[in-house]
């Protein structure tokens, strides 16, 4: 699939100059899979994090009570 984004000029001409026209775009998917798949496993982490959290779960449990109230 092709893409369009921008990018800062000094930081095309430094790609530009570094990386072989053939690899750019192997390189540029590399970044970008690398920095996605971070930013999930944070989300996941965080996720966890609330999962684990005993006070905020204690909480959910006392909203339980609306779930069936017939507001949607």
């Amino acid at each position: 699939m092709k893409v369009m984004f921008s990018i800062p000029d000094p930081l095309y001409a430094r790609m530009m100059a570094i990386i072989p026209q053939r690899q750019r775009s192997k390189v540029i998917a590399k970044l970008l899979e690398d920095e996605v798949k971070r930013r999930e496993q944070e989300l996941y982490q965080a996720a966890l994090d609330v999962e684990q959290d005993e006070e905020l779960s204690a909480e959910m449990e006392e909203w339980d009570v609306t779930v069936g109230d017939g507001i949607e």
